[in-house]
């Protein structure tokens, strides 16, 4: 299963995100290869196109993308677009994909 867990500040802003978890035989997987793509894409939007500071760790199985407070208005349709995408995907594949948010 795939854990999307995405980061809040107390008034609902978005501060990034982590993905941990595998699904399905790696690069055999629709889900896994949708949220892999996603993520890609909103990382390097974040980092590449809005050039924001952000922290970003990837490894095996396991992907975090962090901005700062300071950073939040400036990417907070990038991040709302990749929870939305999150939630359709774990609306139409329960069985595959967890999303859930920590306050930061």
């Amino acid at each position: 299963m795939i854990c999307a867990e995405f980061f809040t500040r107390p008034d609902g802003a978005l501060l990034g995100f982590s993905l941990s978890g595998h699904n399905g035989v790696a690069g055999r997987d629709i889900v896994c290869a949708a949220v892999s793509s996603a993520a890609y894409m909103t990382a390097n939007t974040i980092t590449e196109v809005v050039r924001a500071n952000a922290q970003v760790t990837v490894e095996d199985g396991y992907m975090l993308v962090r901005i700062s407070s300071n950073e939040a208005k400036d990417c907070r349709d990038i991040l709302a677009g990749f929870k939305l995408h999150m939630l359709e995907l774990e609306e139409q594949y329960p069985q595959n994909i967890h999303v859930s948010y920590t306050e930061v």
